[in-house]
C-alpha cells in the first residue's frame, strides 16, 4: 500500500460547556496526538485539527445554570479547554471554534449545497412545545420518568441514571425544564438527511471494504446501526442558539449541532490554511489525502455513518479510519460530571503539573498512564494506585533508571564523552542488543501505523528493559575494578557504554510521540538538536558521535508517593459526597428482635424499577486463584456472555453449577475482585441453616428473559 501524500488528523470537538476530564483525554486526544507526532517525525505532510463545539442545547443549559449568556459560556470554556490542552502538550496545528464567522459560512454552504441538489427532505412532524415559554423544546429541555429504569432523572435524549438513549416521546409524564409545565405537541417542519437511501453505500464501504482494517468494536457498532434500519435524521431544529438555516422560510430554525459540528473540521482546516498561506482544498478533496478521525465510542455513529454520508454527497474524501476508543472509568465507577465523579484535566494540571518546575515531567506521567490503559478495544479504568505503579515501576524503575545509569556511568567511566566502539571486540550480548535496537523500529512503526498505541508504547518500555538487562550482564562498574591491573578492559567498558548511549538516543526517538517532554529533556542531555528525533534516525547505532561531550544526567521522572495517592482518592470521594442528596440525620429504629428476619427500610417502586434483573445461564465456572470464597463465572445473558465473580465457592463446586439458570442483576457498575472485573451479581438466598440457594425459575426459560 502506497504512502498517502498528506494526512488530516481530527480529534472530536469538545463541547464548550464545561471542563473536560481525563476520560476525554484518553479517548480522542492523546491517541491522535501520538499519531500526529509520529507522522511529523516521518516528515509527512500532516495537519492536526480540533476546536470547540459551541452550539447545541448544552450551551444555553449551562448558561442558565451559571446565570449568564451562551456567548459568555463558550468564551469562558473555549479558552479554558484550549489552555488545558496546551498544558498537556497537545500539538494541534489549530484549535478552532464553531462560533467563528468562517465556520458559520462553511456550515451554511454545506447545507445549501445538499439542499439545492435535493439530498435533503422536508418533513412536518409534531414536537413538544412549551406554551408558557413560547418555544419548541429541544430534547434536553424535556424531563420525565425513564421507561427503562423508572428514574425521574431522564431527559428527552438520555436517562441520567441508566444511560439509555431515549426520544422525548418515550418519556413518562414529560415536563418542560423551562417552565415546569407539561408541554403540548405542535406541528413544525424540518429538513432531514435520509440515511436510508445510503444504506447500500454504507454496507459496502464499512462492512465490506473496512471490515478487516477498522477496529472490530467500530465495525460492530456500525453493523448494528445499519441492520437496525437507518432512519432519516433532522438536520435543523427550532432553537435560538446556533447557526441560522440559510433559507427564507426557515425563520427561528438553526442547523442541528450534530450537522454543524463535524463540518468544524473543514472550517478549522480552512482557517489553518489562511494562517499559513496554504491551500485547504487538497485536504478535503484530494483522494491522496488520508483522513483519520479520533473519537470516543459515543461518537462512532456520527463519524462512521452520518458524516461520511454528508461528505460523500458534498464530494469530499471519506475517512480512511476511525480508531474510536471505548470509555475510561474511574476508581471502579463510570465517570460522571453530574455526580462529580471525575478527574478533570484542570485538576491534574493544578495538582501535579503546576507544582513542578516546567511541568513536563508530570504531563508525560499522565500521558504514559493513559496510553498504557487506553480503552482501545474495551472499557478500561483509571486507578490512582495504578497510576502510581505505572510511574514508579515502569517510568522510574525501568526507562528512567536505564537512562540515568547510562549517564552516571558514562561520566564516571568514560570521562563524560561518547566512547569508541571497538567492533573487533563485540561479544554475543553486544550484537544481540544492536539487533534489538534495529528490530524495535520495525515493530513500533508497524504498531503505530495500525493505531495500536498501547502495544507500541509497551515495545518502547520493553526496549529500555532490555537495556537494563544488557547492562546487568556486562557490569561495567565491576569490570572497571580491573583497570589498574589490566588497562585493556577499558575497551570492554567502552563498548558497553557506547551501545547504552546509542540505545538511549534511540529511546528518545521512540518515546517522542508518546512523551514529548521526556524526549526533549533527553536530547538536551545529549546536546543534540531536535532533528535527531526524526524517525529516519530510529534503529541506527551511530547517532551519537565518538568523543562528543554530554551533559550531566537529569532525573526524567519522580516517584509518586503513597500520600499523594491517598489525597487524590479522598478528594474524589469528598467531591462525590458533596454532590449527593443530603440524607436525614434521624436514625432508623433498631430492630425489636434478632430472632426474626430484619427488613430493610422501605423504598419506592421507582427505586426497585432501577434494578435490571435477567435470567442467565452459567456456562463456565472456576475457582479464583488465592481466594477461597470466590468463583469466576461465565454467564450467558442471551445478548452477551459476562464474567461475574461471586462469593459462593464454599457452597458450590464449579462443575456442579454449569448449566444452572440464575437471576442476575445486570446493571451494576463493574467491580474488580482479585484483579478480575465482575460485571453483575447473582441473586442468592440463604436458609436458616446457612445453606445457599440460587434464585432461579421453576422451569427452564429463555436465557436473557426479564425478571419483574
Amino acid at each position: 500500500m502506497s504512502t498517502p501524500k498528506r494526512y488530516l488528523i481530527t480529534s472530536a470537538l469538545p463541547y464548550a460547556n464545561g471542563l473536560k476530564h481525563v476520560g476525554h483525554l484518553a479517548g480522542a486526544y492523546i491517541p491522535a496526538d501520538i499519531y500526529a507526532r509520529y507522522l511529523r517525525a516521518q516528515k509527512r505532510d500532516v495537519v492536526f485539527v480540533c476546536g470547540s463545539d459551541e452550539h447545541g442545547t448544552a450551551i444555553p443549559i449551562q448558561a442558565t445554570k451559571e446565570g449568564t449568556t451562551p456567548r459568555a459560556i463558550i468564551d469562558k470554556y473555549h479558552e479554558a479547554m484550549k489552555q488545558d490542552f496546551e498544558d498537556l502538550s497537545m500539538s494541534f496545528d489549530i484549535y478552532h471554534r464553531t462560533s467563528e464567522p468562517l465556520h458559520h459560512e462553511t456550515a451554511q454552504e454545506f447545507f445549501t449545497y445538499l439542499n439545492d441538489r435535493g439530498e435533503l427532505e422536508v418533513k412536518e412532524t409534531e414536537q413538544y412545545y412549551d406554551k408558557e415559554a413560547k418555544t419548541f423544546l429541544a430534547d434536553r429541555y424535556i424531563k420525565g420518568t425513564c421507561p427503562n429504569c423508572g428514574s425521574d432523572r431522564a431527559f428527552g435524549d438520555q436517562c441520567e441514571t441508566c444511560g439509555r438513549t431515549l426520544s422525548p416521546d418515550e418519556l413518562i409524564n414529560p415536563v418542560s425544564t423551562l417552565s415546569g409545565k407539561t408541554p403540548i405537541k405542535k406541528k413544525t417542519s424540518h429538513w432531514y438527511l435520509p440515511l436510508g437511501k445510503h444504506e447500500q453505500f454504507l454496507r459496502e464501504w464499512i462492512l465490506e471494504q473496512h471490515k478487516d482494517d477498522w477496529r472490530a468494536t467500530v465495525v460492530g457498532q456500525c453493523k448494528s446501526w445499519i441492520e437496525g434500519g437507518l432512519q432519516s435524521r433532522a438536520v435543523t431544529r427550532d432553537l435560538e442558539w446556533g447557526i441560522k438555516v440559510p433559507l427564507k422560510d426557515a425563520e427561528g430554525k438553526v442547523l442541528y449541532v450534530w450537522f454543524d459540528a463535524p463540518i468544524g473540521y473543514i472550517s478549522a482546516t480552512k482557517q489553518w490554511a489562511l494562517n499559513n498561506n496554504k491551500a485547504w482544498e487538497p485536504y478535503w478533496y484530494d483522494k491522496d489525502t488520508q483522513l483519520v478521525h479520533f473519537v470516543g465510542k459515543d461518537n462512532i455513529v456520527f463519524h462512521c455513518i452520518i458524516f461520511p454520508v454528508m461528505l460523500k454527497l458534498h464530494g469530499n474524501i471519506l475517512p480512511a479510519n476511525v480508531p474510536a476508543n471505548e470509555f475510561l472509568n474511574l476508581e471502579g465507577d463510570k465517570m460522571s460530571t453530574s455526580r462529580n465523579w471525575k478527574l478533570d484535566m484542570r485538576d491534574y494540571i493544578n495538582d501535579f503539573v503546576k507544582k513542578e518546575n516546567g511541568g513536563g515531567q508530570a504531563v508525560d506521567m499522565l500521558r504514559y498512564y493513559l496510553t498504557q490503559i487506553a480503552p482501545e478495544t474495551k472499557d478500561s479504568e483509571f486507578m490512582w494506585k495504578g497510576f502510581q505503579d505505572a510511574v514508579n515501576s515502569e517510568l522510574v524503575s525501568i526507562f528512567g533508571n536505564f537512562v540515568n545509569r547510562t549517564w552516571v556511568l558514562m561520566h564516571k567511566l568514560c570521562g563524560g564523552k561518547v566512547p569508541k566502539l571497538h567492533e573487533d571486540l563485540l561479544d554475543e550480548n553486544d550484537r544481540s542488543l544492536m539487533e534489538e535496537i534495529k528490530n524495535a523500529k520495525t515493530k513500533i512503526e508497524g504498531l503505530l501505523e495500525e493505531y495500536k498505541f498501547r502495544e507500541a508504547l509497551f515495545e518502547v518500555i520493553d526496549l529500555s528493559r532490555k537495556g537494563n538487562q544488557y547492562m546487568q550482564k556486562k557490569e561495567p562498574w565491576i569490570v572497571a575494578k580491573q583497570l589498574a591491573e589490566n588497562p585493556g578492559v577499558q575497551k570492554s567498558i567502552d563498548n558497553t557504554m557506547h551501545l547504552c548511549l546509542q540505545l538511549t538516543a534511540n529511546l528518545a526517538i521512540f518515546i517522542n510521540p508518546f512523551l514529548p517532554n521526556t524526549a526533549k529533556t533527553m536530547i538536551q542531555m545529549m546536546k543534540v538538536v531536535d532533528k535527531m528525533l526524526d524517525w529516519e534516525n530510529a534503529g541506527k547505532i551511530k547517532l551519537l558521535s565518538v568523543g562528543y561531550s554530554l551533559r550531566e544526567p537529569q532525573l526524567l521522572f519522580r516517584k509518586i508517593e503513597d500520600a499523594e495517592v491517598s489525597e487524590q482518592i479522598e478528594k474524589l470521594k469528598s467531591n462525590l459526597i458533596m454532590n449527593e442528596p443530603v440524607k436525614s440525620n434521624t436514625p432508623e429504629p433498631a430492630p425489636q428482635s434478632t430472632d426474626q428476619p430484619v427488613n430493610k427500610s422501605t423504598i419506592q417502586f421507582d427505586d426497585f424499577a432501577k434494578i435490571d434483573l435477567k435470567v442467565g445461564t452459567i456456562v463456565a465456572a472456576e475457582k479464583v486463584e488465592k481466594a477461597d470464597k470466590l468463583l469466576k463465572l461465565s454467564v450467558d445473558l442471551g445478548f452477551e456472555t459476562r464474567t461475574i465473580v461471586s462469593g459462593i465457592a464454599l457452597h458450590f463446586k464449579p462443575e456442579d453449577i454449569v448449566g444452572k439458570q440464575v437471576t442476575v442483576v445486570t446493571n451494576l457498575s463493574p467491580r474488580k475482585m482479585r484483579g478480575i472485573e465482575s460485571n453483575g451479581m447473582i441473586l442468592i438466598a440463604e436458609d436458616k441453616s446457612g445453606k445457599l440457594h440460587f434464585i432461579n425459575p421453576e422451569n427452564a426459560i429463555d436465557t436473557g428473559s426479564n425478571v419483574s
